[in-house]
């Protein structure tokens, strides 16, 4: 069973925001928001307030079939490109630069990995990772 969280409007580019997101995809959700709890980056705090956000749904989501938030996995999450607050900045002989104030969207899908594609999914990148590491040149120093 999937659930996700959306946060909109968030005062990061998407750029920073991937540097923080890509470190938590396909993790577990205990190891995945303890990553962001000691992380030093400022977008982290959103990024696990959405991440708790998504484990609350999933949570909740079902009352007939409960779901354990332990077992639940960062199955999708990606950042969008917001809105741009535009302003400008005064500059010499009467001219002046634009600068573009930009924002993000995030979203967080969890899963408990009961679907079968959904397990595939979460399986086959694992895979795919140990795979590379496996097939990667050894340099000798």
């Amino acid at each position: 069973m999937d659930a996700r969280a959306k946060t909109r409007n968030i005062g990061v580019p998407a750029t920073k925001l991937r540097q923080v997101i890509d470190l938590i995809r396909h993790k577990p959700v205990e190891e995945a928001l303890s990553i962001l709890r000691f992380s030093s980056r400022f977008v982290a705090k959103t990024v696990e307030k959405t991440l708790r956000s998504a484990i609350a749904n999933a949570v909740n989501k079902d009352e007939e079939n409960r779901v354990d938030a332990e077992d639940l996995v960062v199955l999708t999450v990606f950042a969008d490109e917001g809105r741009d607050l535009k302003r400008i900045r005064p500059r010499a002989r009467g001219s002046a630069d634009r600068i573009s104030k930009r924002h993000s969207h995030l979203t967080i899908v969890v899963s408990d990995g009961r679907d079968e594609a959904t397990a595939a999914a979460v399986e086959g990148t694992t895979a795919d990772v140990a795979s590379a590491e496996q097939s990667a040149p050894v340099k000798d120093e």
